[in-house]
């Protein structure tokens, strides 16, 4: 192989553009920039809680729309972290107002990145965000760790940032956010 030939295919390398970077796999499977949230998620060993939850809400035609959506997704080891029993409770029909507000707290409008949530962060060094539930969520950064809160003093970080959707974007996140 000669020089050139070698120094052309570093070059092609290093210079490749970004459209060719890929999304992160999540729950041991891709997530497809051209599927929607739900048809993603669906595919995620680590959100089959999130996933019954949607639907037991039933905002599965909601998540699959044009939104966009910024979705803070819990995997299952966080709704496991809840007290005992709370998202069986969660998940009964007489609950789904309750179990909607849950969900929708994770939700903001919006495809926010996690530069953008970085842009947003003000002099206190938080970003405050509304959900669709109507609470709030803010955001910190340490360092390069993006932590979330919830008003009710829930702290959770997020685990896989930027996952790109047909209709917005996920952040994994480690902990149920807990509406006021």
């Amino acid at each position: 192989m000669s020089f050139r030939l070698i120094l052309g295919a570093i070059a092609l390398t290093a210079f490749a553009p970004a459209a060719f970077a890929s999304n992160p796999d999540v729950g041991g499977a891709p997530m497809f920039e051209d599927k929607n949230i739900v048809e993603n998620a669906v595919n995620s060993a680590d959100h089959t809680t999130l996933v019954a939850a949607v639907k037991a809400a039933g905002l599965v035609d909601a998540l699959m729309g044009p939104g966009p959506f910024t979705v803070f997704a819990p995997v299952n080891d966080a709704f496991a972290a809840l007290p005992a029993g709370t998202v069986d409770t969660l998940l009964k029909p007489e609950n789904k107002d309750m179990l909607t507000k849950v969900l929708t707290a994770h939700v903001v409008a919006g495809d926010l990145k996690l530069a953008d949530l970085r842009a947003k962060v003000g002099a206190d060094g938080y970003a405050n965000l509304k959900t669709l539930s109507g609470d709030a969520l803010s955001i910190r950064f340490k360092g390069d760790t993006a932590m979330i809160y919830s008003e009710s003093r829930n702290i959770g970080t997020i685990t896989i940032g930027d996952v790109d959707q047909s209709n917005g974007v996920i952040h994994v996140i480690d902990t149920v956010m807990v509406p006021n």
